[in-house]
């Protein structure tokens, strides 16, 4: 194994030189430097006991044996021992290990990385041992909860390191206190270097590990189920810091008391927020409740939260009193078009820029095109209220200036939040997504269902797609026979409509029914891939039965309603129709009667007219020959 793993290059041996003392008489010194490379072998490892246990493995204290001929020495190290992985993919962790080792290497914020090995058939990550965590200083402390001052300045060192690890490329999805490690200085540093994001990809043998990826109560919606909710991503991150800080500052862990399946329940499907406590100045206020926005675009980066928080320390009195505590202005708001501050604040614009205006974010009411497409002449910028520029709009001869948050840039007809489409094969995931973010010289990076993280490539790869909002009504193809999510069918066998109420990152569409009677367990939402559905309306329904069935998909009494209705109109129809054939009965009986009493009157007796011809001349007939007898 230990073959398989070192792919470092060879040592190289060098001679020099050694002085010692007299200059005519130089020692020559055969040296040997010691390996670059990550890999420790593991009969040089004697573990100890254990100090930690996390949901990826268990973090041991260990000693680490070095030897060679000219020393001889022992030092200690944590090593994090990992649960077992499969054979096939051990070595691809190994290799994803060896690239984030020398990345690693130089950075001031994050713990110090020894090497790796393996020990028993688990993978062990060898780290320098610290003085303890920020977990174990708020659990020591009376109360359970940090100063202001101090919570302040260890989110400060805490943001940076994550600054550091996200320039490299790496997410750390596992920040908690018990993570933030503190050094001889008191200082923090990120204790967990992306082993998370190193197992993307990689099966799990242990089945609590199979539908999350990190700690349950410090995890992002999207880290639940990464390849639906996902993509993952920097402001993934974010969220796990706003844990972090709001534990720190009131000494309760995230979520606390509750199962996995209810954290699951309250994040991914409820959509809640952890209680931010009160009294924190409004920047700070407003970028920690932007780290729980649900929606990932919506979250503030790292380098965000680092600026409010470096700021905030010169506003921090004696005593834990922050400057205008009693405000409650929140620089994060979401505004209407469904978007926050921290979205709009991805993409600074430039002169030169090509703009629109801003279509409203996963909503389905159109917004006014003040600035169908026009060219950034002029910027301006205003520190209390948001930027302005000055925008040229062919045809109009002054150029206009417009808000910053109003206007979108484009890039060859690209936006970021435009549906796309892959022009070639997707191979196992949707083809149709959400661009994320584009680049000036044509660089994007797509959120497609299917992928854990972004998809990443060039303009040229893309076609545009047709859009999908919260609100329209959708229905499976008539072409899909095996869908990617299950999907209910109406009587008959067709496939069911439903109603768009929520879009995900990834572009997976949240689909509820309410033309579809739910009873007891049964769910109430399905998940949709955007490539397999199609909209319904009532342009797209051809006959009156279609255009009655589609107004049933509104809700599920609308059926019961109509049927309730038909039978009221059938029977007061039922009744108006009898009242009016009795009516007639009547009316003709009347008029019968008064027929045959002037028929008396003025022919004496004789004809009765209200009784048939021949019981009337029999009658009257007998009447006269009695009368004659007598």
């Amino acid at each position: 194994m230990a073959e398989q793993i070192g792919k470092t290059k060879p040592v190289v041996s060098f001679e020099y030189e050694l002085f010692e003392g007299d200059p005519d008489h130089l020692r020559t010194v055969v040296a040997t430097p010691t390996p670059a490379g990550p890999w420790i072998e593991p009969a040089s490892l004697k573990l100890k006991y254990r100090i930690g246990r996390g949901p990826f493995g268990d973090v041991r204290l260990a000693t680490h044996h070095q030897s060679s001929d000219d020393f001889d020495e022992y030092h200690e190290l944590a090593l994090k021992v990992l649960h077992p992985l499969e054979k096939d993919h051990t070595q691809k962790f190994l290799d994803r290990f060896e690239q984030l080792f020398f990345k690693c290497r130089g950075l001031g914020n994050v713990c110090w990385l020894h090497g790796i090995s393996i020990i028993d058939g688990k993978i062990c990550i060898a780290m320098k041992v610290y003085e303890g965590s920020v977990g174990d200083k708020v659990a020591q402390l009376k109360g359970g909860k940090l100063q202001l001052a101090e919570v302040l300045r260890y989110g400060v060192q805490l943001a940076k390191g994550v600054l550091e690890l996200h320039s490299i490329g790496i997410l750390v999805l596992n920040l908690k206190p018990s993570n933030i490690l503190l050094n001889e200085s008191n200082e923090a540093l990120v204790g967990d270097f992306g082993i998370p994001y190193l197992l993307l990809g990689i099966p799990l043998l242990s089945p609590d590990m199979v539908l999350r990826l990190g700690t349950p109560n410090y995890m992002a919606p999207e880290q639940w189920e990464p390849e639906v909710r996902g993509p993952i991503s920097f402001e993934t991150d974010s969220w796990g810091f706003g844990c972090c800080f709001v534990e720190m500052l009131t000494g309760v862990q995230p979520w606390s008391g509750k199962s996995i399946e209810e954290i699951y329940h309250s994040v991914v499907i409820k959509r809640e927020k952890l209680h931010i406590p009160s009294g924190l100045p409004p920047a700070i206020e407003g970028v920690i409740s932007g780290c729980f926005e649900y929606d990932l675009r919506n979250r503030p980066l790292l380098v965000d939260i680092l600026q409010v928080f470096e700021s905030s320390q010169n506003a921090l009195l004696s005593e834990g009193e922050w400057f205008g505590s009693r405000t409650s202005a929140l620089s994060g708001r979401a505004s209407s078009g469904g978007y926050t501050a921290w979205y709009l604040s991805k993409d600074h614009l430039q002169v030169g820029d090509t703009v629109r205006s801003r279509k409203p974010l996963n909503a389905r009411k159109p917004q006014t095109m003040d600035v169908p497409e026009g060219t950034v002449v002029s910027l301006e910028s205003n520190s209390e209220k948001d930027g302005f520029v000055l925008v040229k709009i062919p045809g109009v001869r002054n150029p206009v200036r417009v808000l910053v948050s109003t206007i979108e840039r484009l890039t060859s007809g690209f936006a970021v939040g435009d549906w796309v489409c892959l022009k070639g094969d997707a191979g196992r995931h949707s083809s149709i997504g959400i661009l994320h973010s584009i680049q000036r010289e044509g660089g994007v990076a797509v959120g497609f269902l299917g992928l854990e993280t972004l998809w990443r490539g060039h303009l040229t790869d893309l076609q545009m797609a047709n859009a999908y909002y919260i609100g329209q009504f959708i229905r499976l193809k008539e072409n899909v026979r095996a869908p990617r999510f299950d999907w209910p069918r109406k009587s008959g066998g067709v496939w069911a409509t439903g109603r768009i109420s929520h879009v995900l990152p990834s572009g997976c569409l949240v689909v509820r029914f309410p033309g579809r009677f739910v009873l007891g367990d049964e769910p109430d939402c399905f998940l949709a891939d955007p490539a397999e559905v199609e909209l319904v309306s009532f342009d797209t329904c051809p006959g009156v039965v279609q255009k009655y069935q589609h107004v049933e998909d509104f809700h599920w009494a609308v059926r019961p309603l109509a049927i309730a209705l038909g039978l009221f109109t059938a029977m007061k129809f039922s009744l108006f129709v009898g009242r009016t054939v009795s009516s007639g009965l009547k009316k003709g009986r009347r008029n019968s009667v008064r027929h045959g009493d002037s028929c008396q009157d003025g022919q004496s007796g004789s004809g009765a007219g209200w009784l048939p011809p021949p019981f009337a001349n029999i009658l009257f007939k007998e009447g006269a020959s009695t009368a004659t007898a007598r």
